[in-house]
């Protein structure tokens, strides 16, 4: 139910979008409640000037944070809007004033049911930085770690809630005044955002998710992972190791300390389709903000991250198509790629692969016709969701997070290195996983774990053998009726299970000879089975 204040907030919602966004297109609409609403703008805000882009995002802007945050999360989804709104989207900067050290105080007493002064050795009240959802500040645990402490904004859920409820109504009344906005599909937008808003106030599964990055890279050169400090962290403050270097867009300092810009590109461009293809779990922040680099050694850079609220990950068939799709662009096959986009499900299985093959090469082909270096994989991929559209392509969130965290990847290698080949640095890290998925180890992997239940119950096979004799030799008469049969079935099945284990022990042996102890148990196992087996035969 929306309140009056609640529907009046709604109404300036509307007016906003209209008065910076539409004004134009609806003047000249047929709808005349659009044009009557358009009217409502009484605060002159739309400029005819700007490209509607621009527009977009400054409505965006003035209407406060949680839709800045929307905004940047619309960002992802080109397959929705055109080229312009998009680069548009991507400028918004999640930044507003920092809330007031009483509360910052206040958050602190009511986690951890003491004063700042009894937690930390010392807390800088001021912050080092402020968003919509928390703000960091630099702190010293009693053992003397650094740390860096963010703080959940005061009431943040609460207001949310309100927010999202008014962005949902609003999303109701565009699609009712506006038929034709519902191919933007709005109001799936808004509860999808409403997810992921949420689970960013989530601080420990934040905390969870550094912490798994951290082990995924352990002993990495290329990628550090600040420290989770567990015994300080909540659901509303998340205590972290606190790192120092320099940030990645600060170019300057990078010169003058002769970072290699070369490797850092090159390195930015490992990590990602490192976390994506052995991990399944990437970093989809990994915007300049979030990027530190330890220049202790400048020919050989690391990087050094932060803020983990937006992870991705891929099931196994997404990133085996992704993977594969990926490689036959970079092989110009596009009939694989038409077949793959159907093999997915990412397009309707009706359509024809001829069809959509045509369609993929008359996008790639002016683009690969330079050289590698100079082709944009971000432009690519623009091109492909809007072909994609007239195929009716199904839109596929967690693609569209790794879309997007692809190309600001790309984004940020170029403006390090002018001349990175993403496609050359990317291209031996997926040949390489691609023949690991075909390969006899990942066959073994995929056999162990379909094999397992059907191995257990072969092991307990001698066991219920003699079970099933004893209770022969006590009934007498079943077993003069129907032991002749059940002898002939046991035999079967014990042989059965006999070459399952050698089989297995063939497998194991071939692709992990070091383990010599263990395909001679199997094999005893084995032996064993198949020596009951004729014994029973011979009775």
């Amino acid at each position: 139910m929306i309140t009056p204040p609640q529907f009046f907030r709604a109404t300036r919602i509307i007016i906003t979008l209209l008065g910076y966004t539409l004004t134009r297109q609806l003047l000249g609409s047929q709808s005349k409640s659009l044009r009557a609403l358009s009217t409502l703008n009484i605060f002159k805000w739309f400029v005819k000037s700007e490209p509607r882009g621009v527009a977009f995002r400054k409505a965006l802007e003035k209407l406060g944070p949680i839709f800045v945050k929307f905004g940047q999360m619309l960002s992802v989804r080109s397959d929705f809007f055109p080229d312009d709104i998009i680069l548009e989207l991507e400028k918004l900067q999640d930044q507003v004033p920092p809330f007031k050290s009483k509360a910052v105080h206040a958050a602190i007493k009511n986690t951890y049911n003491k004063n700042a002064d009894e937690v930390f050795a010392s807390f800088n009240e001021t912050p080092m930085a402020s968003a919509s959802v928390a703000q960091v500040h630099a702190a010293t645990l009693p053992d003397g770690s650094d740390v860096i402490v963010k703080i959940l904004r005061p009431n943040i859920k609460k207001t949310l809630k309100k927010d999202l409820k008014l962005m949902l109504f609003v999303a109701r009344m565009i699609e009712i005044f506006w038929p034709s906005s519902q191919r933007l599909h709005l109001i799936g937008l808004v509860k999808e955002f409403d997810y992921t808003i949420f689970n960013e106030l989530d601080l420990m599964r934040e905390a969870a998710s550094a912490a798994q990055l951290k082990r995924n890279f352990k002993d990495s050169k290329k990628l550090y992972v600040p420290k989770i400090y567990w015994d300080y962290t909540h659901t509303d403050i998340l205590v972290m190791e606190r790192i120092y270097g320099v940030r990645i867009s600060d170019m300057d300092t990078l010169e003058k300390k002769q970072v290699n810009f070369k490797k850092l590109a090159q390195y930015g461009v490992e990590i990602f389709f490192t976390q994506v293809f052995r991990d399944s779990f990437f970093h989809a922040d990994m915007h300049p903000g979030n990027l530190f680099i330890d220049i202790d050694d400048p020919d050989n850079p690391m990087y050094m991250g932060v803020d983990f609220g937006i992870m991705g990950s891929l099931n196994a068939e997404d990133k085996l198509y992704l993977g594969e799709n990926l490689l036959a662009f970079f092989k110009h096959d596009y009939y694989r790629v038409a077949e793959l986009h159907i093999q997915s499900g990412w397009v309707p299985p009706t359509t024809r692969v001829d069809q959509l093959e045509a369609a993929i090469r008359t996008v790639c082909e002016p683009i690969f016709d330079r050289p590698l270096s100079e082709i944009s994989f971000a432009n690519l991929l623009l091109r492909l969701f809007q072909t994609a559209k007239q195929f009716k392509m199904e839109v596929q969130p967690q693609l569209m997070l790794l879309q997007k965290t692809l190309i600001g990847i790309e984004s940020l290698g170029r403006k390090l290195y002018p001349e990175l080949d993403l496609w050359e640095t990317a291209l031996p890290i997926l040949e390489q996983w691609i023949k690991e998925q075909h390969g006899l180890k990942k066959v073994m992997q995929v056999g162990t774990e379909e094999w397992g239940p059907l191995l257990e119950k072969a092991i307990r096979v001698p066991g219920m053998a003699f079970d099933v004799l004893d209770a022969f030799e006590k009934n007498q008469r079943f077993r003069k009726h129907y032991a002749k049969k059940t002898f002939k079935e046991t035999k079967h099945g014990l042989v059965m299970y006999a070459g399952i284990l050698t089989t297995v022990i063939g497998l194991i042996s071939a692709v992990e000879p070091n383990l010599s102890f263990i395909p001679w148990i199997v094999t005893a196992i084995g032996i064993g089975l198949w020596v009951n087996s004729m014994l029973m035969r011979l009775d």
